[in-house]
C-alpha cells in the first residue's frame, strides 16, 4: 500500500487578488486544499486555508496535484 503525504510545504510562491497578497505555506493533497499567509493591504493577516480549485491557474500549474 503506498504512503500518502499529509502535507507538502512550499516557499516563494505568491500571488495576489484583487488588494490582497497571499504566500503559499502548505498543500493538502488528500482535502486538495492549501494554507496560505495573508497580506490586507501589507499587513499581515494570519493564516488561511483555502480550497486549491479558488487558486490561480498560474499557482495551480506550480503546485500541480497530480
Amino acid at each position: 500500500m503506498a504512503k500518502h503525504k499529509k502535507s507538502i510545504e512550499f516557499e516563494n510562491i505568491s500571488f495576489s487578488q484583487e488588494r490582497n497578497s497571499y504566500t503559499v505555506l502548505r498543500f493538502f493533497p488528500l482535502k486538495m486544499s492549501v494554507d496560505v499567509m495573508a497580506y490586507e493591504d501589507g499587513v499581515k493577516a494570519g493564516v488561511r486555508n483555502i480550497p486549491f480549485a479558488h487558486l490561480p491557474k498560474e499557482i495551480k500549474k506550480i503546485i500541480k496535484p497530480n
